[in-house]
This record gives C-alpha cells, structure tokens and sequence, in this order.
C-alpha cells in the first residue's frame, strides 16, 4: 500500500486511495484549473476540498506542502523516478500534470513552450487583475469611497481581455485547433469575471465576441463542467 504518512498534509485530509494523485483544493479559479486539467486528462485521482471560508489553507498541514498557503496543491505517489513528489502553485501544477502524461501540451518544442508562455501571461496577468476586480467590485473594497482603484483594474481588465481577443481571432484555442494548458489556465478566470465577479458590464465583456465564443465553447466540455464542481464541499 502507497505510504503518504511522510506528508503532514495527508493526516489531516486522509487518502482513501493513497495510490492516486491527490488534490487538496476548493472550486475557485486557480482550484478548479487542475481538477479540470485531471478530468481532461483521465488520470485517477482523489480529491480533498480545502474549505479557505475556515481558513483551512492556512493550518500547519496545509503549509507543509504549500508555504504560499494557496489552493490548489498535489502529491501524486507516482512521480518522476517513481517516488512521491508534492507541488503547490497551479501553473506548475499545469505544467506537470501535462509533462506527465503528454497531454494538453504539444509534442512540438516551440509550440510548447508558445504554451507555457500563455499560461504564464494568465498566472502573472490575468490572475492578479481579475482577482483586484473581484475586490473592489464585490467584494469589502466596494466600500472604499475613492474609486481609482476599482477603475485602475477595470481598464487593465479590458486591456488583457483584449489580448485574448486579438489572439483568438480566427482561433478555436488558444494554441489553434490544440485545447491545451493555456486554455484551461484561463477558463475559470474568465467565468468568474462575469459571473461571480458580477464584472461583465463593468469591463465591458460584450465588445469582445471572440473571447466570449471562446468561453462559451469552454465551458460546454463535459471535462470543464465535470471539474468546475471538483472538489465538492465536505
């Protein structure tokens, strides 16, 4: 039976099948981007949902394997050399999952790393400027009188969706006709945006189609839809 007793973090979310990869998350953006990549992909695994509204992230077991104290987080028993490896930050996560099983990533080198580059535009950009959104638009720091803030991280919004907008012209994914990492890294951002986030109207979402039919084709795969529920809460 695979052993995960050197991982602090499986004591307090106990493995019924130590065997699989394991996911310690909840269903935000950042969360749901590897419990997606995991249901494309069809590698088992078993999922722990890390209940943040408790501060569950922050605890010691948590922090052992994330010191960013950050969801999602993994320990897949099967890593590289066939010995237990445990990551934190979901761009990694991405990128490892993809490496693993050579899926969502192109074989071709260039393309991969024309890949990587789109994921990491979504974790150093669009990450960071939709979640300012969400602060002060839904958030406590909708109360803050002085609305620079809120107006700053609106015009970078539509500027970023922008990007998107003009890379996807004439493109199904991200990477052409190749669903890959770069897409799933941005899907739950962009949903959360006008949804969650209550920001379609204030960022103007409707002026950028592309990127609407974009989401729209996204979010009809059963693997997305599967994953935007994962891990259910305890």
């Amino acid at each position: 039976m695979t052993d995960l007793s050197a991982f602090p973090i499986a004591k307090r979310w106990p493995a019924k099948q130590p065997e699989r990869l394991q996911l310690y998350s909840a269903t935000t953006p950042n969360g749901v981007k590897a419990s997606i990549a995991l249901e494309e992909i069809g590698l088992p695994y078993e999922s722990h949902y890390v209940d943040i509204g408790k501060n569950e992230s922050w605890t010691p077991e948590f922090l052992s394997l994330n010191p960013n104290g950050k969801i999602p987080a993994i320990i897949d028993p099967d890593g590289p050399g066939g010995k237990p490896i445990g990551l934190f930050e979901s761009g990694a996560i991405l990128l490892y999952l993809a490496d693993k099983t050579g899926k969502l990533i192109p074989a071709d080198p260039a393309r991969r790393y024309e890949t990587i580059q789109w994921v990491f535009f979504q974790m150093a950009a669009i990450g960071p400027i939709f979640g300012q959104v969400g602060f002060f638009h839904k958030f406590a720091g909708r109360e803050i009188a002085d609305k620079r803030p809120l107006e700053r991280y609106r015009d970078e919004s539509r500027r970023l969706i922008g990007v998107m907008e003009t890379r996807l012209k004439g493109r199904k994914w991200i990477m052409d006709d190749d669903y890959t990492i770069a897409d799933v890294s941005m899907l739950g951002w962009v949903r959360n945006l006008i949804g969650f986030y209550e920001a379609r109207d204030l960022v103007g979402f409707d002026d950028f189609p592309t990127v609407a039919e974009w989401l729209e084709r996204g979010l009809a795969r059963p693997a997305v839809k599967r994953g935007l529920t994962i891990p259910a809460k305890g």
